[in-house]
């Protein structure tokens, strides 16, 4: 079944976390992964309220969590770590 990559972010230092985002989102296209939503409006209505939220759509939960733990997403990830805080979960789709 498909699953949903969905982040919440506040971005901390722009430049680092530009350099993340440019390597991402191959990393999440390599492991079959496709944008949703990338930062557009929200409203948010309950819990902590992030600027930014992603939505990625995959395969399945395992094709997601792959590319979470690949050597390239990791490589990205390096990136956002101390350039961002964010919430990060992968939700199987229930058709």
């Amino acid at each position: 079944m498909p699953a949903l990559w969905i982040a919440h972010v506040t971005v901390t230092d722009a430049e680092a976390y530009g350099r993340y985002a440019a390597l991402a989102g191959p990393a999440i296209a390599k492991h079959g992964g496709e944008f949703i939503a990338r930062g557009g409006r929200f409203v948010q209505l309950e819990g902590k309220e992030r600027p930014r939220n992603v939505v990625a759509r995959f395969p399945s939960v395992e094709a997601a969590e792959t590319c979470y733990h690949s050597a390239e997403y990791q490589a990205a990830l390096d990136h956002a770590r101390g350039a961002s805080e964010r919430e990060l979960v992968i939700v199987e789709i229930t058709e």
